[in-house]
């Protein structure tokens, strides 16, 4: 497959609907489980809203459409992130959001931090080495290949915003 296809070829359109959905899937998620964005992991998503953050988007979209391996990463990256927020989503709405994130700080508060930590890069080292043994026994074809490397920008995400939450809920604690 090419490293680029041609904006408004059959390829790209299926690209765009590729990333269309799964970036829908990511948004509907974080909506189901914090419509009010309390609970957004990333400062700038929550920054921007649902406004901005849907028009910026649509064009980004557009614009990744048009490279297969960026596409294919983006969209494996963001249908696991929905995945992982309609895990928990059903908890968040029926404590509601503030609620939730009251009890998921008091229960960081009585966790180990080493434990915690060490479940934590568990989780997101195991992820993270499906998403290297998928590119390393690729063959250099790029469907397997960027879907291994999705995998472990999941894997990566995961661990970059639960460590910044934890980083916020740690100084907060500080300013108490």
């Amino acid at each position: 497959m090419q490293d680029r296809v041609p904006v408004g070829g059959r390829l790209y359109f299926f690209f765009l609907v590729l990333l269309l959905m799964s970036r829908g899937a990511d948004f509907l998620s974080t909506w189901i489980a914090t419509p009010n964005m309390v609970l957004e992991g990333n400062p700038i998503a929550r920054k921007l809203g649902w406004k901005w953050g849907s028009c910026i988007n649509l064009v980004l979209c557009g614009a990744f459409a048009a490279w297969p391996l960026a596409a294919i990463i983006i969209g494996t990256t963001s249908v696991l992130v929905a995945a992982r927020n309609f895990q928990a989503a059903w908890l968040m709405r029926s404590l509601g959001e503030e609620n939730y994130r009251d009890w998921y700080v008091e229960r960081l508060r009585h966790a180990s931090l080493p434990l915690y930590l060490f479940c934590l890069f568990g989780q997101t080292l195991l992820t993270a080495g499906v998403g290297g043994a998928l590119m390393y026994f690729s063959n250099e074809s790029l469907i397997p290949f960027a879907v291994g490397f999705g995998i472990i920008g999941y894997a990566l995400a995961v661990t970059f915003y639960t460590l910044l939450a934890l980083w916020r809920i740690r100084r907060n604690e500080g300013a108490d």
